[in-house]
């Protein structure tokens, strides 16, 4: 099984379609056998999911996490485990361990959705941030 970790310095990046890097762990038998940091270059949010899927990865951990990554990343057949914050390792332990707290219904709030808001120039559809 191959995890991803949206990744900072150790901890868990909290915003997935700005994410420079992921910590990528190989899992077999219960056990991290190897890990990567990759960087996403200049990917942006709908290019994300392809990537973690061209690679492998079942299950993605990060902090907050848009509506239309989520919808990418769940056609990508990627399993997201959002709202997570801390060290990334110590959470990829209690994934393997089964009480990885996170919080189903994370969503990404870099800005607020409100009347006045027209989302400019990153858009508010499938595999933007929101």
């Amino acid at each position: 099984m191959r995890i991803a970790v949206t990744y900072e310095n150790g901890e868990i990046f909290q915003h997935f379609g700005h994410t420079a890097e992921f910590k990528i762990y190989e899992v077999k038998e219960n056990k991290i056998i190897r890990t990567d940091v990759i960087g996403t270059g200049t990917s942006g949010h709908g290019a994300l999911s392809g990537m973690l899927s061209a690679i492998g990865v079942s299950v993605l951990i990060c902090g907050g996490i848009g509506a239309g990554a989520q919808i990418a990343l769940g056609k990508a057949g990627i399993k997201i485990y959002g709202g997570v914050r801390g060290n990334a390792d110590k959470a990829v332990e209690a994934f393997i361990g089964g009480n990885l707290e996170y919080d189903p219904e994370a969503k990404c709030d870099h800005h607020g959705h409100g009347d006045d808001h027209d989302c400019g120039e990153h858009g508010c559809g499938e595999d933007s941030c929101h």
